[in-house]
């Protein structure tokens, strides 16, 4: 049987790395000297050119301790509550730590509607995409002041495998409490072994995932398999590890136990055959000019357009069709119908004077798109 090569994190060029709030906060309340050590990992992966993006727990957990709430189940009143002073805490703890380096923090506040409304959706992965061009590092969580039971991930487990999808990430770690997926319960079974490698998400691997052993942290392994189902599907390895060590992402470089779930694709391939299975809600004809710079990888430009067929709202699929009628592939459009016919055969720097707003140059962009 041939071995399995397993990924490296030092080979990621966009890294999506989950803390939980067991990690983040102890009996004592903010661990800063491992936030210390998580900052110097994520400067030294910056100064190779890597992407990163930091799901972080803890909002609640730290509020709590200021508010004076007791431990336990909280209301969902008590949890925004909590949320509403942690998240202003969290967000302070991560600059203090990474300025230093020389490192930008910026704070990104979540709920699940933002990935499932696509103009949402479109918006939260603009604004991300701009947020690392810029080099800064975002802070991503949950918000947890506004979210309720109806419109929450319920763990951050999920909604770091949604952020590493949003934004085209090639890997995800999850920092745990546990160091990978095992045959059972390590905690109950002497017995158990831990997985090195997950090539297929089985439903025997997913029936091994058990409940959350921590009293602070809401994702048990169910949610850890859930997340990488998510993940490997849009092309992102995903990795469980330990997180309690200090510089825990040296450590995971430097070989420590975890456990790697291996990706489909890669990122723009899955992201590419998700596009192309979607029904196109309209029509865009473009002239020889646009059909010869889509050709050449380009984005589609409003001043290429000829014709807008259908009735579509922003970030929907639509087919984009050449001079002679033919389907010259197919993309996430960047305005509704009647916004591309006003902006159809006019220059990217007249958007803003038709639509009287500032807009996006591209109709359709190449990210978003499929030939």
């Amino acid at each position: 049987m041939a071995t399995v090569t397993r990924p490296q994190i030092a080979s990621a060029k966009r890294l999506v790395l989950k803390i939980g709030s067991a990690l983040l906060v102890g009996p004592e309340g903010l661990r800063v000297s491992w936030l210390q050590g998580l900052a110097e990992d994520v400067a030294e992966a910056r100064a190779r050119g890597v992407d990163v993006v930091l799901v972080s727990s803890g909002s609640i957990a730290l509020g709590r301790r200021v508010l004076g709430l007791p431990t336990g189940a909280l209301s969902l009143e008590q949890s925004q509550a909590a949320a509403a002073v942690g998240q202003i805490q969290l967000a302070r703890a991560y600059q203090d730590v990474l300025a230093p380096h020389g490192v930008t923090a910026a704070q990104v506040l979540v709920t699940l509607e933002d990935t499932e409304d696509r103009r949402r959706y479109l918006n939260s992965r603009a604004t991300m995409e701009t947020l690392l061009s810029l080099g800064t590092v975002p802070i991503v969580n949950e918000n947890d002041t506004v979210a309720t039971d109806e419109i929450r991930f319920g763990d951050n487990d999920r909604l770091a495998a949604q952020v590493a999808v949003t934004i085209g990430a090639d890997q995800l770690v999850l920092l745990s409490d546990v160091d990978g997926l095992y045959t059972a319960n390590p905690q109950t079974d002497p017995a158990a072994s831990r997985f090195d490698v997950v090539e297929k998400i089985t439903p025997e691997i997913e029936a091994m995932a058990g409940d959350p052993v921590s009293g602070l942290s809401k994702g048990g392994m169910k949610t850890k398999v859930m997340a990488a189902k998510t993940a490997v599907g849009a092309g992102c390895a995903m990795v469980i590890t330990q997180g309690a060590q200090e510089r825990p992402l040296k450590a995971l470089s430097d070989g420590a136990a975890c456990t790697w779930f291996l990706p489909e694709d890669d990122p723009q391939a899955a992201r590419k055959r998700w596009i192309a299975a979607m029904k196109p809600k309209g029509e865009i004809f473009v002239d020889a000019g646009a059909a010869g710079a889509l050709a050449k990888g380009k984005s589609l430009l409003p001043a290429g357009v000829t014709q807008v067929v259908g009735k579509f709202g922003r970030g929907e699929p639509v087919v984009i069709l050449g001079p002679k009628r033919e389907v010259l592939g197919k993309g996430l459009v960047r305005y509704t119908a009647e916004e591309a016919r006003m902006l159809a055969g006019h220059q990217s720097s007249e958007i803003a004077d038709l639509l009287g707003y500032p807009g996006r140059a591209a109709l359709v962009h190449r990210d978003d798109m499929v030939l």
